[in-house]
């Protein structure tokens, strides 16, 4: 069986099942509105720990466990473990995860990342390679800006285009045996460079790209908006959904009665100051092994597809003067499997 769709989809038809998943989020994260769907929010930014790193590769460690804690699974039984961050190296995901003696593929999609473990992850398990996957990520608001931008010492003004680092760590079991909700396409995104330089505006150059792989999801899979209960991007905030939308409208794509943002769900950013909206991997990560998977085991949603959205720019880039490609890759969940 042809199980590639068009030039950048394929299509899982051996049942990836979501066995379990797990949120960790933050302090200010457990003040927004989806607060009650973490399985642990933090005290504070350290958790117990000397270092903001350190802190994230603890939330790693403890969304796996308790990912599988909560399906009574060993973690000697995930077979390839997928991971990633924003950090150099990604170093959250390592360090965190080096203890459980799993086989580890390490993923750099910056903000997309988890869409492309999860992906990654189904692959494996679509193709027989493997019977139990794990896909994992995170971001922490403290790291990202010590690596990004400013030490927060430094007490820069933000402008109303920026978006706030989520501190969260979300993570999936998959497995080929389970009752579902099932993953069931995989549209891998392409590299797309609207030339965008500005490192507090990441919708707008993130935005591009989302709209380049819904498009591409559409038109492989044959499918319109309107076949899904939610379309979810993993953070173009406020200004980046906008853009999105109309992007899509010009290729006869109605988006606006069915689609939301995790950064635009994740806090409230009216109450909570956000500015544009929230961000980071574990933006989408902890909206998605929460509220959303939630949400689908209480029979609210039926069809899915999530869209994570990154920036694979550097600090080295941006002091180059480079501009900002960006990458977005689609999965499609249902609960029934179809």
């Amino acid at each position: 069986m042809n199980k590639k769709l068009g030039r950048q989809t394929v299509k899982f038809t051996n049942g990836v099942n979501i066995l379990s998943y797990a949120s960790i989020a933050g302090q200010k994260e457990g003040e927004g509105p989806l607060a009650k769907y973490y399985d642990k929010v933090l005290e504070d930014a350290e958790w117990g720990e000397e270092t903001w790193e350190k802190t994230e590769s603890k939330m790693q460690k403890t969304a796996v466990a308790r990912a599988a804690e909560k399906s009574a699974v060993e973690i000697k039984d995930i077979e390839y473990l997928f991971a990633g961050d924003l950090l150099n190296q990604c170093i959250s995901s390592t360090f965190g995860l080096r203890d459980f003696g799993v086989p580890f593929l390490g993923v750099y999609g910056a903000c997309s990342t988890m869409a492309e473990t999860l992906g990654l992850a189904s692959v494996m398990i679509d193709g027989g390679f493997a019977d139990m996957t794990a896909a994992v990520t995170s971001s922490h608001f403290c790291t990202a800006e010590r690596q990004y931008r400013f030490p927060l010492e430094y007490g820069g003004q933000r402008p109303p285009t920026a978006q706030w680092t989520v501190t969260g760590s979300g993570a999936a079991i998959l497995s080929k045996n389970g009752d579902g909700p099932y993953v069931t396409h995989f549209t891998a995104g392409r590299i797309i460079d609207a030339g965008v330089s500005d490192a507090n505006n990441m919708g707008a150059a993130m935005a591009p790209a989302a709209a380049d792989t819904l498009s591409a999801h559409f038109r492989d899979t044959e499918r319109i908006p309107q076949d899904y209960d939610l379309i979810l991007t993993g953070d173009l905030g406020k200004i980046g959904k906008s853009i999105a939308i109309d992007m899509l409208c010009e290729e006869g794509f109605d988006m606006t009665e069915n689609y939301n943002d995790c950064g635009l769900m994740v806090f409230d950013i009216d109450k909570q100051d956000m500015h544009s909206g929230g961000s980071g991997c574990g933006c989408g990560a902890i909206t998605l092994c929460g509220y959303i998977m939630d949400m689908f085991r209480a029979k609210k949603i039926k069809n899915l597809l999530f869209v994570g959205t990154g920036a694979l720019l550097s600090p080295t880039s941006t002091m180059q003067g480079e501009s900002i490609p960006c990458i977005a890759h689609a999965v499609a969940i249902s609960a029934d499997g179809e």
